[in-house]
């Protein structure tokens, strides 16, 4: 996910903290210092830590459901809204979504209940409502965290709990693409109402209200992906009119390629014309200013790009893609020569070509059920 920082890896899963996150501990401490000066802040930054651990622990709830059905978590990015355990596949099965979204509010439920054990009858409703008090014991206040992440991770809006309890609900009458795209709709009905309390209550809301309103679409698109890449490989949609750069190339000849082209990518061959790396468009600019022109191609080029075969399918290559970050696929032949390019480029044309024919032919059963009743 874009705009986040890696802390480190549990279990084969990347720790990812999303920027927004980061702004949500600065007006956290904040918050505190002006209540209560600087110990409270430190108090304040022990208790964000917390809150970071139960949302870690709530994500590795899905992560440990996800297993269970043979789904990998790559990463895990932390939002002010919870957490995002991204999955290598989404599950095939309703139920399986349905056992995966709600395992880890699930946990924070375990949680909550442990700690309201411990405190026992001392807090009452009005202490839980106020967790970012530094006056309120600091086990009630932890609890009412958990107890808001279950109850506001279920809101029925993309990246949240309950917009994937919503879709596995439709799910079960509807196709996969459809109860997404209703799911997704609702959603950013959800993220706009969302967006429009933090026009009186917090600006922080806006900020979420948006994230929610573009993750719900990135949703809906994704699955609308993977409902018409079924069947497709990568041989239909790869681009197989490109140049190739030589490793041993200076930048002055990729510079030379860049402008007599339109590609924004570039495979790297050696000697032996095998595919070896991938220089970007951005790739070159950025190693013109620092290099100069004279510095080599195979000294600059990314050697972390994805290669496939032509025959591989669609949604394999596109899970590939998003594993690494990489912004496009080398697709070679057996002997490693490149014979294509695949990036999200061409796969968004697919999309829109879809979408055209998915209207052509609604207008035209349109026009025949009107004829029919002429």
């Amino acid at each position: 996910m874009g705009w986040s920082l890696k802390l480190g890896t549990i279990a084969g899963t990347e720790i990812r903290i999303h920027m927004t996150f980061v702004l949500l501990l600065v007006w956290i401490w904040f918050t505190h210092y002006q209540i209560g000066g600087a110990p409270a802040a430190w108090e304040g930054v022990a208790f964000i830590l917390s809150v970071f651990a139960c949302v870690v622990l709530h994500e590795f709830g899905h992560i440990a459901a996800a297993r269970r059905f043979g789904i990998k978590t790559p990463d895990i990015t932390l939002l002010p809204i919870g957490g995002v355990a991204r999955l290598e596949r989404n599950p095939s099965k309703p139920t399986e979504e349905l056992l995966i979204a709600v395992a880890g509010p699930l946990v924070n439920i375990v949680i909550a209940a442990l700690l309201l054990a411990v405190i026992g009858g001392v807090a009452g409703l009005e202490q839980f409502a106020r967790p970012q008090d530094p006056q309120i014991d600091f086990l009630v206040r932890l609890a009412g965290v958990n107890i808001f992440l279950v109850l506001f991770n279920m809101i029925p809006a993309f990246p949240m709990d309950g917009g994937r309890v919503l879709r596995a609900i439709l799910a079960w009458r509807w196709s996969w693409e459809r109860a997404t795209r209703v799911a997704a709709t609702i959603g950013q009905g959800a993220a706009f109402v969302m967006g429009v309390a933090g026009l009186f209550y917090s600006p922080l809301l806006i900020l979420i209200a948006i994230f929610v309103y573009l993750a719900a679409e990135a949703e809906a698109q994704s699955s609308e992906l993977q409902a018409i890449s079924g069947g497709v490989t990568v041989g239909d949609v790869m681009v197989t009119e490109f140049g190739v750069l030589q490793s041993d190339a200076r930048l002055s000849e990729a510079a030379e390629l860049l402008l007599a082209t339109s590609q924004n990518e570039f495979p790297v061959v050696d000697g032996e014309g095998q595919f070896a790396g991938l220089l970007t468009r951005d790739g070159i600019i950025g190693a013109m200013k620092e290099g100069g022109p004279n510095a080599l191609v195979r000294a600059v080029m990314r050697t972390d790009v994805p290669w496939v075969y032509e025959e591989t399918a669609l949604g394999d290559s596109l899970r590939v893609m998003q594993t690494t970050g990489a912004p496009a696929a080398a697709v070679v032949s057996r002997s490693q020569h490149p014979i294509g390019i695949m990036n999200y480029e061409t796969i968004g044309e697919m999309l829109m070509l879809h979408a055209a024919v998915h209207d052509f032919r609604f207008g035209m059963l349109r026009r025949s059920r009107v004829g029919s009743h002429g």
